[in-house]
């Protein structure tokens, strides 16, 4: 394929999604609307969705976190997709919804800040990802009208700020920024509810993340979409921090180690009511 050339003053110039459909390459409203159709025609597609996510702010930056599993009606359709995603060094996605568009909007999320950063010289700042990320749901918003809604949390830090922020989003695009804390999913409101019951001002990073591995547990206890730490496989929700110093992702040694707390909290918890 030839690279496309544009006059001056049709030049797309840093947005990417507008190069993809200047040169033909993105799927039309038509398109979609049309596809959306034929699957409603042909029947209810039980279509993997993404489920439970939090983001949570900490004294010197953010968590994200979010559990493994996929689910396609009643069916586990997959226990490790990974939902919590780095668009750059400073801020990351995380996703819910319909996982196929919802795959591919963070990874042209991610094409988009990087495409940006080479053709300006400097990386978009964070309320610019924050409002792109918007213009790419709102961009969904006819397959979403079909069932296949993607409602993801932003996050990332502030280098002009100094601080760690975070928006949530609805199906039409809307952005809201969440001054403290933010959860999205199946799961949200029993995750949500545990962040907002534990969290404070100027936490630690460490007290963020028990938070918010504790959110995902008591989500996964009362919502069958969302999967909780699975011992046996090895399989642990993603968790990681945004920081002045950059995305750090926590490895899975780590979080056994602090499930493990969890669970024996809780097994003590029961065996003191029982008593």
């Amino acid at each position: 394929m030839a690279m496309p050339f544009f006059t001056p003053g049709d030049d797309p110039g840093a947005n990417f999604p507008e190069l993809l459909r200047r040169s033909g390459l993105a799927p039309s409203d038509a398109l979609l609307a049309a596809a959306g159709a034929a699957s409603a025609s042909a029947g209810k597609l039980d279509v993997p969705h993404a489920t439970t996510c939090v983001a949570l702010r900490f004294d010197g930056g953010v968590v994200m976190a979010g559990d493994r599993r996929a689910t396609s009606g009643n069916l586990i359709s997959h226990r490790t997709m990974e939902k919590v995603v780095q668009a750059d060094r400073h801020s990351g996605v995380a996703i819910a919804g319909a996982a196929g568009p919802a795959v591919e909007m963070i990874k042209l999320f991610a094409l988009q800040l990087e495409h940006y950063e080479k053709v300006e010289g400097q990386s978009l700042s964070l309320e610019g990802k924050a409002n792109q990320l918007s213009m790419m749901v709102r961009g969904n918003l006819p397959a979403a009208m079909q069932g296949m809604v993607v409602v993801p949390l932003f996050a990332g830090y502030d280098l002009l700020r100094r601080t760690g922020r975070l928006w949530s989003y609805d199906v039409t695009g809307g952005r809201y920024e969440e001054y403290d804390h933010a959860a999205t999913g199946s799961g949200s409101l029993h995750a949500g509810t545990v962040v907002k019951v534990g969290w404070r001002d100027a936490m630690s990073a460490d007290e963020a993340i028990e938070l918010a591995c504790r959110s995902l547990w008591e989500a996964a206890d009362a919502d069958s979409a969302t999967g909780g730490p699975d011992a046996l496989r090895g399989i642990y929700p993603v968790v990681a921090t945004i920081t002045a110093d950059g995305w750090r992702r926590l490895d899975d040694t780590d979080l056994a180690t602090r499930y493990r707390a969890i669970a024996e909290q809780v097994r003590e918890q029961r065996e003191v009511r029982s008593s």
